[in-house]
């Protein structure tokens, strides 16, 4: 066979792998070239497409950068880099005493893997801060005002239990190719001096802040959580609007909530969305948000519907508030997994009490949402995980890091609430003790 074939080949299976390409149609491609060229070379041709897409994601790290895990500090895929959360110790792992220290050193750290990239600090298109006390939230945003002083990213900030090596402040960001194609955001009614802007319109993507249950221009939040909840999704809402869209284009949301947020919060949510067609979802507990809100809400959208595809594995069920993972073009945002094994209801539930164990069995449910769209774990370029304790970090990467060999993805990790009594629900379950999100691209 010419390397000519094979190539034709190998285009076509991206292309009906493609997110507008139905099974059936997969198939049926399929089987045509099984009968003209032989299983051997649709294997040629799949190994082809998977390293021509291991080429188009590139780990980026900037001189005597030394990750202390199994991650990159950046990739780069296509016109995104999606940049790992960044702390405020610098090369030498030296923490500086102030938090205003701290801040800076994360920013210039966020920085230099930009730079890295050959880009800088303008192609910031969307970051979220973690904020280990809120009470540090007006340093964070003076210092952030220094690094973003024109057309500042969209921005999600939230209180969290603790960070990894005991820093105060994470910091990860994604950064945008040509700025030509990059447009802020700003609805009427807005506040001009803001540190942050409500959306970035990045190509056909626009990348939404933390929306708050509060008053845009006051700060003030109805008693009711309820209402609150509301008028975090009215303030979503406006924003979408002003950038041409509605919830239709969603394809992620982060619902970060405190203790007191609102416990309808899903039957206000599912409203706005179709049932089975939900954007994907990682909804978490956090200590704290700014201004006491109990309830934030951050995502992202894509402007032309015919690139969005909710995608749901054969073993789950459709549900009113999350598709566990939808295409945006060629990226798949997939929902936030636990340990939770699924199938019939009453076998449902955790079965496994280690860390080792609950991360491996997250891997495969992440993996179900990756495979049904004919993607794998080398496809991932980011994660979050969420850590019941910070104190299992090394025990958690030890099996993260068998799943990830070769240029593993960006990474957030955070432990967002104090840790959980782990004594087993019953004789057979357990509580959850990690959590992962992922975003991947085709």
């Amino acid at each position: 066979m010419t390397r000519v074939a094979l190539l034709l080949i190998g285009v076509i299976v991206v292309l009906v792998g493609a997110p507008g390409a139905g099974a059936e149609k997969r198939a049926r491609l399929a089987d045509r070239l099984r009968q003209g060229f032989g299983e051997s070379a649709v294997a040629l041709a799949k190994a082809e497409a998977q390293r021509e897409g291991n080429e188009r994601r590139r780990a980026i790290a900037p001189p005597g950068v030394k990750p202390i895990g199994p991650y990159s500090p950046g990739i780069l895929a296509g016109d995104f880099l999606y940049v790992s959360g960044q702390g405020g110790r610098d090369a030498d792992g030296k923490l500086p005493g102030t938090i205003d220290g701290q801040v800076r050193q994360t920013l210039q750290n966020v920085k230099a893997i930009v730079e890295a990239a050959g880009w800088t600090l303008e192609h910031v298109i969307y970051s979220q801060v973690y904020l280990a006390d809120m009470a540090h939230y007006d340093v964070m945003d003076r210092v952030w005002k220094e690094f973003f002083s024109k057309a500042p990213p969209a921005r999600a900030v939230l209180g969290v239990y603790k960070l990894p090596t005991d820093i105060a402040i994470e910091i990860n960001a994604v950064a945008f190719r040509d700025l030509t194609r990059k447009r802020r955001i700003v609805p009427a009614g807005y506040p001009q001096n803001l540190s942050w802007s409500p959306g970035i319109v990045a190509g056909n993507r626009l990348y939404l802040s933390g929306f708050l249950g509060a008053d845009v221009v006051t700060g003030r939040m109805p008693h009711d959580p309820d209402a609150q909840v509301q008028l975090a999704l009215d303030n979503m809402k406006q924003t979408l609007a002003a950038a041409g869209m509605d919830f239709r284009h969603v394809v992620f949301v982060n619902p970060y909530l405190t203790d007191n947020a609102s416990r309808q919060m899903n039957d206000i949510y599912a409203k706005h969305f179709e049932f089975g067609n939900t954007p994907a979802r990682a909804t978490i507990r956090v200590t704290s948000l700014p201004g006491g809100n109990t309830i934030e809400l951050t995502g992202v959208a894509v402007a032309d519907l015919s690139g969005r595809l909710a995608v749901r594995p054969k073993n789950m069920s459709p549900s009113a508030t999350a598709s566990p993972c939808v295409f945006a073009d060629d990226t798949y945002y997939c929902s936030a997994k636990g340990p939770f094994t699924p199938g019939p209801r009453n076998l449902q539930g955790i079965w496994v009490g280690t860390v080792e164990a609950q991360v491996r069995q997250t891997m495969r449910n992440l993996l179900d949402g990756l495979e049904e769209a004919g993607l794998a774990l080398s496809n991932v370029v980011a994660t979050n995980v969420y850590l019941d304790d910070m104190n299992d970090f090394t025990r958690m990467n030890r099996i993260y890091a068998q799943y990830f060999p070769d240029t593993p993805p960006a990474r957030t990790t955070v432990a967002q609430l104090a840790p959980t009594d782990r004594t087993p629900r019953n004789e057979d379950t357990y509580p959850g003790l990690e959590q992962i999100s992922l975003i991947a691209v085709k």
